[in-house]
């Protein structure tokens, strides 16, 4: 087993969600025709996602943010594992506070989804030119659409909230939003 199958074995019996193949593909294309070195990710989750975008190009750097200090110790010894660690920088705390001088080719939301409008809105200023705002996580398993597939009341109030971001990226005069299918619904924003 390599150490990227450990770790999405360690996702799945942990149940720390990451990215579905699918999506994965779609963003690692994008890295690579958009030539993208700097990347910064919103949720680090054990660093599924961090771990294949350095992996992409020995030149990307990645700057990773998790508020769990469990799945943060979880990742951080996964980029020790996978020698990533000079290029690969964790960060432990709540992005919705952290600020950030660099610009970024790509920032990627995968963090609270209800916080979705707020990391945009936070790190837009940290995109460089030419640079786009990937969202993943816009169909919730499909629930997004169709809101009967579940009965809980905290996961209906989550997909309203996932729908008044895509409401949010639609509305968005500053910023063009492309949706895809690909995965669990992404979208890829780039400055109008």
């Amino acid at each position: 087993m390599t150490d990227i199958e450990r770790i999405k074995q360690a996702a799945a019996d942990n149940a720390v969600p990451i990215m579905q193949d699918s999506g994965m593909e779609f963003i690692l294309n994008y890295i690579k025709q958009n030539k993208v070195h700097r990347v910064l990710e919103i949720g680090t989750g054990i660093g599924y996602s961090a771990t294949k975008f350095a992996l992409a190009s020995p030149d990307i750097q990645v700057w990773t943010i998790e508020s769990d200090i469990d799945r943060y110790h979880q990742a951080v010894q996964n980029f020790h594992d996978e020698n990533l660690m000079e290029r690969v920088t964790c960060f432990l705390g709540d992005a919705a506070t952290f600020t950030f001088k660099e610009k970024f080719d790509m920032i990627f939301i995968d963090g609270p989804k209800a916080q979705y409008i707020k990391f945009f809105e936070r790190y837009k200023n940290n995109l460089a030119d030419g640079g786009a705002i990937i969202s993943d996580n816009l169909s919730f398993h499909g629930m997004v659409e169709d809101i009967s597939l579940t009965h809980n009341y905290s996961t209906k109030k989550l997909i309203k909230k996932i729908r008044k971001y895509i409401q949010f990226l639609k509305d968005n005069k500053e910023f063009k939003t492309d949706f895809y299918s690909a995965g669990d619904g992404i979208a890829v924003s780039k400055r109008a």
